[in-house]
């Protein structure tokens, strides 16, 4: 492997401990990852060295980055907060809405909403370029609004965001100096939905093809030593899906975790053979994951992820946070010491 020529990352006990975070993609339930940020960033013994995030979580990262360079840990808070009532006060003139029986029976899904069955019939006989030729996406003018992406392209926070690259099927990590409204689209691209992205003469879809999130870059680029993952796709269910909706859901969730497991396992497996008196084997010999996910994010399916009422929002924002404090409560004292999230079971699933 290349020796990037990182600084040394410094001891665990100099002053505040340096974490990165990894978001996962997922649509409005990027909303829960805004909850879990938004408890993280009480915590100021906290400081943020990487965020690697894809599609919301991409979103997430670069809202909380142009915050917090504009008024710290309050300014990220209060970025976030805005950036979601943006995007709920948006949704409002969206034909996705909930059925009459989705509210009648207080479930968030759009199962039963006329428009949202339509359309989804309708993407999978028509392209996007035919149905959204002008490539409308009204999160273009919310990014553009409340995002500073010259801070963000400034910050000492290291930024990845992936997105897919069309023809190759590969997945491109776009870094600090690379962010633009284009690119966070791109790394939320469905192409069902919306035409491809270009940027740079090339062509991109949402990547969660191809890491929901990265987190290598988090590893080898930054001086930190413990990621947190926040998870919002749910990696097991307790039963067999049945219903042809069911099983597209569940179709879904396993091509978006994929590249993420993938990822995990190959972590796993060098920080058990990586030779640390090198400084790139160090930094897989010396690294830390942890995870928070919750069961709520479960209950919800697919079609829950295009539902963006200000209530279900704040729901998951405020799972979030619980999630987070569950987290603080439970593994807070590994952080800096030891990984949470078990690393030998990964590799010994990948060994299965």
């Amino acid at each position: 492997m290349t020796d990037l020529h990182v600084a040394p990352r410094p001891s665990d006990h100099d002053g505040p401990l340096l974490v990165d975070f990894a978001l996962q993609g997922g649509g409005s339930h990027g909303a829960f990852t805004w909850g879990v940020l938004d408890r993280m960033l009480e915590e100021s013994r906290l400081q943020i060295d990487g965020v690697s995030g894809t599609s919301a979580g991409a979103m997430n990262a670069a809202v909380l980055v142009s915050g917090f360079e504009h008024d710290g840990r309050a300014g990220a808070r209060k970025a976030l907060e805005h950036f979601w009532r943006q995007v709920s006060d948006a949704a409002i003139f969206s034909p996705f809405q909930r059925s009459p029986l989705d509210r009648l029976t207080g479930r968030w899904t759009l199962d039963h909403s006329p428009l949202f069955l339509a359309m989804e019939t309708i993407s999978r006989l028509v392209s996007p370029y035919d149905l959204n030729p002008t490539s409308f996406n009204p999160l273009r003018n919310i990014l553009a609004k409340t995002i500073d992406f010259d801070s963000v392209r400034a910050s000492r926070i290291k930024l990845f965001v992936t997105a897919t690259h069309v023809r190759t099927g590969q997945g491109r990590v776009f870094r600090n100096a690379d962010l633009n409204p284009d690119v966070l689209l791109a790394s939320a691209c469905l192409p069902t939905m919306f035409k491809a992205v270009n940027i740079d003469g090339e062509e991109y879809w949402d990547g969660g093809y191809a890491g929901n999130p990265t987190i290598t870059p988090l590893i080898r680029e930054t001086n930190s030593t413990d990621t947190l993952l926040v998870q919002v796709n749910p990696v097991e269910r307790p039963d067999v899906p049945r219903s042809a909706r069911d099983i597209i859901s569940r179709l879904n969730e396993v091509a978006f975790n994929a590249p993420l497991l993938k990822e995990l396992r190959m972590i796993a497996l060098l920080h058990k053979v990586a030779d640390p008196g090198s400084d790139e084997g160090r930094r897989w010999a010396t690294m830390r994951m942890h995870r928070i996910a919750s069961p709520v994010m479960t209950s919800l399916g697919y079609s829950s992820k295009l539902n963006a009422e200000w209530r279900f929002l704040t729901m998951l924002r405020d799972e979030g946070r619980r999630a987070a404090q569950v987290f603080l409560d439970e593994h807070g004292g590994a952080l800096g010491e030891r990984s949470s999230l078990d690393l030998d079971g990964l590799l010994e699933g990948m060994i299965q």
